[in-house]
C-alpha cells in the first residue's frame, strides 16, 4: 500500500506557508502567508524530503500565540509546525535512500532538507501512509495513553469523550468499547452523533449544538449517563467540562488532552471547582510525547485493532498546500470528520 508514489525530480524551490502575524482572537486566512524559497544543495549526511501528507491538529492554534505553553511558539515568518509523511527525493545520508517514505515534522511546506535526526521510515505493513499521522501516529497514541494510562478505566464503567468525531476522540471511544466500558461521545450536529453511534459503535452521543444553553446540555448529558461518569477525556473545556464535572462519580478520572474552546484567548473559568474535592476527582493533563514507554504496546494494539476491523478510522483530506489554512480554520470550527490532512502530491 506504500508503493505508487513516483520520486520527483530534484526541485530548486520550495513553497511554504509561514505565520504572517499572531491572531487576535479567532485565526483568519490573513494570519498565514504563502512564500517561495530556494532549496539549498545537500551536504554529506543530508537528504531532501518531499511532503506527501501534512497533518493538521488543534495544538497548532496554541503555537500561533505567545502565551504559556508546553512548547515554543512559532515565530513570525517561520514555517507553520506540523507532522508529515514525506518521500525522500534525494539523499546523501546512508540511512535513507530515494523513494523511502518517512515520518517527519516538516511543517507546512512542500520540501525539507534534513540530516535524518527524528526521521523514521514507515512500516511497510501500514495499510495507508496517512495512518502514520492518525490512528497509528500521534492521535492514536494520545487516545491510547489518555484513555488507558491516565484514565485507568475498569470494565463496566462509563467514559465520556468530547470532540468524539475527531482524530483523537473517535479512537478514545472505540478503545473504551473494546475494554468493556460504556462509551458516550459529545459532538456537534446530528450527522456527527449518528456517525459516533452508527459507525464507531459508541453507546450514546450528546449533540451540544442541539442544547439551548448549559442547563439543557447538562440534562442531555445526564440522560446519556444514567450511572454517572467515571472517566472523561477532555478535548474542549468550557460548558462541556462544567457539565461533565456535575455528573462525575466519586473518584472519577479526567484526562486533560486539549481545551480548544479557549485556544483563541478567551478565559475558561471552571464553574464548580469544589466538585474536585467533593467527588475526590483526579484531573491530569498530559502530553503524549512524555510517555514514550507506552508507545510500543499502544502501536501494537492499535495496529491489531485496525487490521482486525475493530478500530474504524475516517480521514478528511484537503488537496494542495494552498488549501492548508482553510482546512485548518475548518478544523478549529469542527467541520472535519476524523483526521484532518492535506495531501500535497
Amino acid at each position: 500500500m506504500l508503493a505508487g508514489l513516483a520520486v520527483a525530480a530534484t526541485p530548486k524551490k520550495n513553497r511554504r506557508i509561514v505565520l504572517a502575524k499572531r491572531p487576535e482572537g479567532e485565526p483568519t486566512p490573513t494570519d498565514f502567508r504563502l512564500e517561495e524559497a530556494p532549496i539549498p544543495a545537500l551536504k554529506d549526511g543530508e537528504m531532501l524530503m518531499q511532503t506527501v501528507f501534512l497533518s493538521l491538529d488543534p495544538y497548532m492554534r496554541a503555537r500561533m500565540s505567545e502565551g504559556p505553553s508546553y512548547a515554543a511558539a512559532t515565530e513570525i515568518g517561520e514555517v507553520m509546525v506540523g507532522g508529515t509523511v514525506s518521500r525522500v527525493v534525494a539523499s546523501k545520508n546512508p540511512k535513507f535512500k530515494e523513494g523511502d517514505l518517512v515520518s517527519s515534522y516538516s511543517g507546512w511546506q512542500e520540501y525539507q532538507v534534513s540530516n535524518g535526526m527524528g526521521i523514521f521510515k514507515l512500516d511497510p505493513r501500514m495499510p495507508r501512509p496517512s495512518y502514520a499521522l492518525g490512528v497509528l501516529g500521534m492521535p492514536g497514541l494520545t487516545a491510547y495513553v489518555g484513555t488507558l494510562d491516565i484514565g485507568e478505566p475498569k470494565p463496566g464503567e462509563t467514559l465520556v469523550v468530547a470532540a468524539a468525531t475527531g482524530a483523537v476522540g473517535s479512537v478514545v471511544g472505540q478503545i473504551a468499547k473494546i475494554k468493556g466500558l460504556r462509551a458516550v461521545g459529545v459532538a456537534g450536529g446530528k450527522e456527527k452523533c449518528d456517525y459516533v453511534i452508527g459507525e464507531l459503535g459508541f453507546d450514546a452521543c450528546v449533540d451540544y449544538k442541539a442544547a439551548a444553553g448549559p442547563e439543557a446540555f447538562f440534562a442531555m448529558l445526564r440522560g446519556a449517563t444514567p450511572s454517572g461518569i467515571d472517566c472523561y477525556f477532555e478535548n474542549v473545556g468550557g460548558m462541556i467540562l462544567d457539565a461533565v464535572m456535575l455528573q462525575m462519580n466519586a473518584f472519577g478520572r479526567i484526562a486533560m488532552c486539549g481545551m480548544i474552546a479557549g485556544y483563541d484567548g478567551q478565559p475558561l473559568p471552571m464553574q464548580r471547582p469544589a466538585l474536585i474535592l467533593l467527588s475526590r476527582l483526579r484531573i491530569q493533563g498530559f502530553i503524549v510525547s512524555e510517555h514514550p514507554q507506552h508507545w510500543p504496546k499502544a502501536l501494537a494494539e492499535l495496529g491489531a485493532g485496525v487490521a482486525m476491523g475493530k478500530l474504524k478510522y475516517r480521514e478528511t483530506i484537503a488537496s494542495g498546500l494552498d488549501s492548508a489554512p482553510g482546512a485548518f480554520l475548518g478544523l478549529l470550527q469542527g467541520k472535519n470528520f476524523g483526521k484532518q490532512l492535506v495531501k500535497l502530491i
